[in-house]
């Protein structure tokens, strides 16, 4: 297959195609619930048009992707939203309206804070001004500094982070009038909040102490702070926070070998191509050995769209094995938790440059959002029985063969090697 095969292929309709259909699933009422993260960078901002050009948004990377090798699954392009505004009133009722419809319950918004400085904000401003769009929500601080990295450039510094006592209080005040919103999602009463890398926030056990203060202090219940798991950080209790959310790739990527029978298109293609069944797998497996880590799922993972031929892609998805995976996340969270803190997450709503998106595409329609609904449909009254042996044999490793396992256990320690250098070389860059 030639390039231009492989672009036909996929922005035609793939067997696995499915069309919108009447339904709906009653999120309020499932014992689990299912949280999406969303990206807000679809909205031009002056820094993006002096940083990546004038009108840049995330469409941008988006379509001007194509295929490296065969099987890859490039250019991604939405159909029913089209290529939204994410400020506009109208797109965020379209979304809001799928997402609930197919079993979603709600939003957690990527939050942009830079010293007093947001980025990125209008799309959760126009939530939190229009209170008949109805949908649940949160907020996942990114504290990360902005890096020219997607084209290679990560010394390069677009805005830095620089974390201190007041600053921190002064994000968390501005937060205070959303836990007042009755959409605001909480645990027990306990307006939920994530930290995307508590690591890098110096006397982060402090900072933590003083955020309960301010906000037990303006009348809301102790929060829930939960930090994003990441390679060789998913402990929570170490910053003094409630919980830890997976959030595949990542915790887990580096420890899965790599493909070496990728037939390439573009022979200049340097990234890394990973099974996305492994990653299921290994998903899956790490649900039993971190079982206070709130379970994540991805339906698929390729950021070529924003790192050309340098991406990271996990091949071979399909709506049933995400299917499979949310599932097993599902029976996860239903085994190892009760109450409000069932919460399932899912990276992502939206992440289209990543290729981790529930949005409908041209090339699969609705079918990733239609096998969340029937996987939210199928957790019936036999459902929590089921779960008394752990999640469903299919996808555990214990019937996988002893060499499997041993292959297995060897790549874990070759990858974890790697993963500590780098993450020595991340530090050495700070």
């Amino acid at each position: 297959m030639n390039l231009l095969e492989q672009i036909n292929v996929n922005v035609g309709r793939s067997p696995l195609y499915v069309p919108d259909s009447v339904g709906s699933c009653e999120t309020d009422r499932l014992p689990v619930r299912l949280l999406a993260f969303y990206l807000p960078q679809f909205h031009i901002i002056p820094e993006n048009d002096l940083w990546w050009g004038e009108g840049f948004t995330e469409w941008t990377n988006v379509t001007k992707a194509v295929p490296r090798f065969v099987g890859h699954y490039q250019p991604r392009l939405p159909s029913a939203l089209g290529f939204y505004d994410a400020t506009r009133k109208s797109v965020l009722k379209r979304q809001v309206d799928l997402a609930r419809r197919y079993g979603i319950y709600g939003f957690c918004f990527h939050h942009y804070w830079f010293g007093g400085r947001k980025l990125l904000q209008r799309p959760l401003e126009t939530l939190l001004a229009n209170p008949d769009i109805d949908i649940s929500f949160c907020v996942n601080w990114a504290n990360e500094s902005w890096t020219r990295r997607w084209d290679g450039r990560e010394k390069s510094v677009l805005i830095q982070q620089n974390h201190s006592l007041d600053d921190s209080i002064a994000f968390m005040r501005t937060l205070l009038p959303m836990f007042g919103d009755r959409r605001y999602i909480t645990i027990d009463g306990r307006p939920l909040v994530l930290i995307y890398r508590p690591g890098i926030i110096p006397n982060i056990k402090e900072i933590v102490s003083h955020w309960r203060e301010l906000i037990r202090a303006e009348g809301f219940e102790d929060p829930f702070i939960a930090m994003v798991q990441r390679h060789l950080d998913g402990d929570a209790t170490k910053y003094l926070m409630d919980g830890t959310v997976g959030f595949p790739p990542f915790y887990l990527s580096t420890y899965i070998a790599p493909k070496r029978d990728v037939v390439l298109l573009d022979p200049k293609f340097q990234g890394v191509v990973r099974e996305y069944r492994d990653l299921m797998e290994a998903s899956i497996a790490n649900n039993q050995i971190e079982p206070r880590t709130f379970p994540g799922v991805v339906p698929s993972w390729d950021n070529d769209a924003r790192m050309p031929a340098r991406g990271t892609c996990f091949v071979n998805s399909t709506p049933a094995l995400y299917g499979a995976w949310l599932r097993a996340a599902c029976a996860a969270s239903m085994r190892n938790f009760s109450g409000d803190q069932r919460l399932v997450f899912i990276n992502a709503w939206n992440e289209w440059a990543e290729g981790a998106y529930l949005e409908p595409d041209r090339h699969y329609g609705y079918a990733y959002l239609a096998e969340t609904r029937r996987v939210l449909q199928s957790i019936g009254p036999h459902f929590n029985s089921q779960l008394a042996g752990g999640p469903p044999r299919l996808l555990t490793y214990q019937d996988k063969g002893i060499s499997r396992r041993i292959r297995g256990a060897a790549r874990y320690a070759l990858n974890y090697m790697a993963d500590l250098a780098e993450e020595l070389a991340w530090r050495l860059r700070q």
